[in-house]
């Protein structure tokens, strides 16, 4: 897989992913894509409605050495010819990055490649680059997953990353899941709830949008609150089930989206526009959403901004974007991670190289 939109030029750089529940390998050279295999155990989660650490731990340990050949394979890059191989160091579930820290070093020792344990969340922002070239910088990036709902102010890919906002209880992707299954759908809850939302009408049912009261402005400009939404729905369900009136989940569905999406768009450009930049970026598992890629596409362009938004294939989590931080690293001249490094599942977003 390769793209025509920037240059082949830079250094080489094999990424590894296991953070959570797939297990992520991609090979980058300078901002050229050249493979990107991603082996996903959700399928193993899904009669539990989450990811079981034990199990993704496990399913990173049984796919990662077929992940890394197809990588390989699809690059037609011999190991030998890399420039270093980057890793996921934090932050995550602690079993799972431990596989791929393992399993990194394991490579780095046997090639005698520089290790750079890399921070996953700066990673979905660095994929942008995979299709888009260089970010122009200052740039607020919006990273929304099913872990994380962060505003962050990009000087640096490589060492300037600031958060000014984040969720202060559950993250957008937590809240599409926990709605999901109160409606009894299947998890993940985001794909299936942004599919059914485009059947429903999202002014149907007028829900909460958290922390944008004047009040809760002054405390938390840019912070984000889901639980209250997700109560929310919560109770409005049990009220149309105990009443005996069949839930309308189409609506309800567009209506709980609309409510995230509205607060993520609005305090978005609001960040961008307070800090004086034109750029903005938006990346995660989430950011594949379509009614938040929509409406924040329109609401950029209605306050003079220039939106970043990768293909929704580089959203999630893979390898790629890890590859993507190591060549900004390398670029940079900084030093290689030692390779006693651990992983760090509270890792700040701020700490781009371990």
């Amino acid at each position: 897989m390769t793209n025509d939109v920037v240059g082949s030029t830079g250094p080489l750089v094999l990424g590894i992913e296991s953070s959570c529940d797939e297990t992520g390998v991609g090979i980058v050279r300078g901002n050229t894509l050249l493979a990107n295999e991603v082996a996903s155990s959700v399928d193993q989660h899904v009669r539990f409605g989450g990811v079981v650490p034990e199990v993704a731990s496990r399913a990173h340990l049984e796919a990662m050495v077929p992940t890394l050949e197809r990588a390989c394979a699809a690059a037609d890059v011999d190991l030998s010819e890399l420039d270093g191989i980057a890793v996921t160091a934090g932050p995550g579930l602690m079993g799972a990055l431990v596989v791929g820290l393992s399993s990194a070093k394991a490579l780095a020792s046997y090639l005698g490649k520089a290790l750079y344990g890399v921070n996953h969340l700066v990673g979905h922002v660095a994929v942008d680059l995979l299709d888009h070239g260089d970010l122009p910088t200052p740039c607020v990036a919006l990273l929304v997953s099913g872990g994380h709902t962060q505003l962050l102010l990009v000087g640096d890919i490589a060492t300037d990353i600031t958060e000014i906002g984040s969720t202060i209880d559950d993250a957008a992707g937590e809240a599409y899941d926990k709605v999901a299954r109160l409606l009894d759908l299947s998890y993940p809850g985001g794909p299936i709830i942004d599919r059914l939302a485009a059947e429903g009408d999202p002014k149907a049912i007028r829900f909460p949008r958290g922390l944008t009261a004047r009040h809760d402005l002054e405390r938390h400009r840019f912070d984000f609150s889901f639980s209250g939404l997700k109560t929310a729905v919560a109770r409005w369900v049990e009220t149309e089930r105990r009443d005996g009136r069949e839930v309308p989940v189409a609506d309800v569905c567009a209506s709980f989206q609309e409510a995230v999406c509205d607060v993520l768009t609005a305090k978005t450009v609001d960040a961008a526009l307070e800090h004086g930049v034109k750029h903005v970026l938006i990346g995660g598992g989430v950011a594949a959403n379509s009614r938040l890629r929509s409406l924040l596409e329109e609401r950029t362009a209605s306050a003079g901004l220039q939106l970043r938004r990768p293909r929704p294939g580089l959203c999630t989590d893979n390898g790629a974007m890890i590859a993507a931080v190591g060549t900004q690293v390398i670029k940079a001249g900084l030093r290689p991670s030692s390779m006693d490094i651990g992983a760090n599942s509270g890792l700040p977003v701020s700490t781009v190289l371990v």
